[in-house]
């Protein structure tokens, strides 16, 4: 079969990317939850005159950089970053500039993850008050409703979660559902936050509400514990520190989807999706092959005779992983797997992401794509930056 090119790629297939982020608006929360009421723990941006930047801050506690996230086309290597959300290019945050961008880059559509609030939304809890925590979170949901609305078929909305409440996920994954949404964000690491281990029975309830909705669980990557941001000693670089943290973080979904598939909820629920998100593929051969080793030699497949599937099968049928940067390992994972549990992404615009500028290895995701799928066969390229997310999230 020939091999695929970009051109033919862009031609052919509307060209799904499956981790993307909208940089918040500093006013996403203070114009839709009432500051009257809650005054400073409504989230909120202000100067920060010890960093330099404008912040956001719950509280009183800081959370993170207000632009922070906002890297694409900076000229400053990581961490180094814009002070202000008005220095960065408004692809980032602004919705009709998104969507030149987007077909400047050759994407057809995105799918859309948060950032202040944590990539799991862990950071609600800091608020200490269950009544903000939940407008927090819909108002969250309500403005990215808003902002996809410019072109919901191409800008594809994923909801947060109360999850600190399953009763209250139900019903806010019925509402954001209502509104477009297709997928949720779950934490990968609930018991950071005190709460119970993914493979407790207790998440039942909301595993049977996204496989009744068709709803996707996509686990995006750091959202529980964030040590490896200190793991070095100081008299490491700042460059080569941050650089170490952002490639070990992808590797941490390897927990989650070792809970999914040896944990019994994919059996479980053998209908329902979940998506490793920001996590690379390369890695995933290895820790299917050990995972079905140590299934059988430990004996697992006899103390759970229900589980008829090994590890590596219940992922075939219902986990996905997302790539953008690899290059040498993908065309060997896509050869062991097979193409149907493989998307693509770029991470706009994040630091790490696959968008080039004056300070970033980065190439244009076209001329990527032109180089990675060299030699993979045109009919599995079109399941991977197409067919497998447009089926699960449900697209046009």
């Amino acid at each position: 079969m020939e091999d695929a090119t970009v051109n033919a790629i862009v031609k052919e297939f509307k060209v799904i990317d499956t981790d993307t982020h909208v940089i918040e608006p500093y006013d996403l929360w203070t114009s839709r939850i009432s500051v009257k009421k809650y005054g400073d723990k409504v989230p909120h941006v202000k100067w920060d005159d010890n960093m330099n930047e404008d912040a956001w801050f719950f509280g009183k506690d800081r959370t993170g950089a207000a632009a922070g996230a906002a890297m694409a086309g900076w000229h400053e290597y990581p961490p180094k970053r814009p002070q202000r959300l008005e220095q960065v290019d408004s692809s980032l945050y602004e919705a009709g500039a998104r969507l030149r961008k987007m077909d400047e880059y050759g994407i057809y559509a995105q799918i859309l993850y948060p950032n202040v609030a944590g990539f799991g939304a862990g950071r609600y809890l800091a608020l200490g008050d269950q009544e903000l925590m939940l407008l927090c979170v819909q108002a969250y949901n309500n403005w990215l409703t808003e902002w996809s609305s410019a072109d919901p078929k191409r800008l594809v909305a994923q909801m947060a979660l109360p999850f600190w409440d399953i009763e209250a996920s139900v019903k806010e994954m019925e509402r954001a559902a209502r509104q477009g949404h297709k997928g949720l964000v779950m934490c990968g690491e609930p018991e950071h936050f005190g709460l119970p281990k993914l493979t407790d029975p207790q998440w039942d309830r909301l595993w049977a509400a996204a496989q009744d909705m068709g709803l996707p669980v996509n686990f995006h990557i750091g959202t529980g514990d964030m040590w490896y941001f200190d793991m070095m000693h100081e008299s490491v670089g700042r460059h080569a520190a941050f650089a170490s943290m952002g490639a070990l973080f992808s590797l941490d979904n390897g927990k989650v989807i070792s809970q999914l598939v040896c944990g019994g909820i994919c059996h479980r629920f053998p209908k329902l999706n979940f998506v490793s998100v920001e996590s690379g593929v390369g890695w995933l051969p290895y820790l299917l092959a050990g995972l079905d080793y140590q299934w059988k030699n430990c004996g697992a497949h006899l103390e759970n005779p229900e589980q008829t599937l090994l590890p590596s099968e219940y992922f075939k049928r219902q986990v996905y992983g997302c790539f953008w940067f690899e290059e040498t390992t993908l065309k060997p994972t896509v050869d062991i797997l097979g193409p149907d549990n493989v998307m693509y992404e770029t991470d706009f615009p994040h630091p790490t992401s696959m968008s080039p500028g004056p300070a970033t290895s980065a190439v244009a995701p076209s001329e990527y794509m032109e180089k990675v799928f060299k030699g993979i066969p045109r009919e599995d390229v079109g399941k991977i930056v197409n067919g497998n997310a447009a089926r699960i999230y449900h697209l046009d």
